[in-house]
């Protein structure tokens, strides 16, 4: 079996061996992977972070042998600057990263990879260490105004799913990418006055299906992606859009991820 690592500040992880098939999701800097095949100028892959399956293009693969089970599953920095750059000390260059880049065993902002030393010198979260839960809220305002982009992971683009996963890697917690997903984790808390800022509020379409997710503020409020990342009020009906007076999504269910 084959494993690799994203070395470029993303990977686009498309659901078909297409460049005109939509990208499912991102992979993003320190993130690993496995190989399942390969098909011509593509390789069908399953991500070490949640599981996920789909396809990449092989020019972009960066092998990775015997550090990958070391690499994928040991403790890991996170970057929390929005955009910046990482060095190859080895190659003597430099490039972007997002928020959420994981750095595997950075020790004073020094990390191997394979061969490669790299350094990184903005803010990270230490490898093993979670941040409190009241932390949850300030990480996602981080977000505000980054626009809505199907299968996005970071503050060039992202969606509703990978918004909620992205805040929560950002302070330690792993959860799933999907919304159908992340609506199967964590504790259900029955109503919304029992509900705590930081907790994930899930939303269904005319069909009963859950399509679309976001983090309770407090206040009557949530932060989620829709167009773009943004702040909506909250009720026990739903999502309501001031400016157009109506209500844009069902409230169906509340998960609790982390408790104080």
């Amino acid at each position: 079996m084959e494993h690799g690592i994203c070395l470029l500040g993303l990977i686009p992880v498309r659901a078909e061996p297409d460049d005109r098939s939509e990208m499912t999701t991102q992979i993003i800097f320190g993130e690993c992977y496995t190989v399942l095949e390969k098909q011509g100028i593509w390789a069908r892959i399953i991500t070490s972070y949640d599981q996920y399956e789909g396809w990449i293009d092989k020019k972009q693969i960066i092998y990775i042998s015997k550090q990958f089970h070391k690499v994928a599953t040991t403790n890991y920095g996170i970057s929390l600057e929005k955009i910046f750059p990482v060095h190859s000390r080895s190659r003597k260059t430099k490039f972007l990263i997002p928020t959420g880049s994981s750095f595997p065993g950075i020790d004073e902002s020094i990390f191997l990879i394979n061969t490669e030393e790299f350094q990184f010198n903005g803010r990270y979260l230490p490898p093993g260490h979670k941040t409190e839960k009241n932390t949850i809220i300030a990480a996602a305002k981080d977000f505000l105004n980054a626009p809505y982009l199907w299968g996005g992971r970071t503050h060039m683009g992202i969606d509703c799913s990978g918004f909620t996963q992205i805040v929560y890697k950002l302070i330690g917690i792993s959860i799933q990418r999907d919304t159908s997903q992340q609506a199967e984790q964590g504790e259900t808390i029955n109503f919304l006055s029992e509900a705590e800022p930081g907790d994930l509020l899930f939303f269904d379409n005319d069909e009963g299906i859950i399509v679309h997710t976001g983090i309770l503020m407090g206040d009557n409020k949530i932060i989620h992606a829709s167009g773009y990342v943004r702040i909506d009020n909250i009720d026990h009906y739903g999502i309501y859009k001031k400016e157009d007076k109506t209500y844009t999504h069902q409230l169906r269910l509340i998960k609790r991820i982390v408790s104080d």
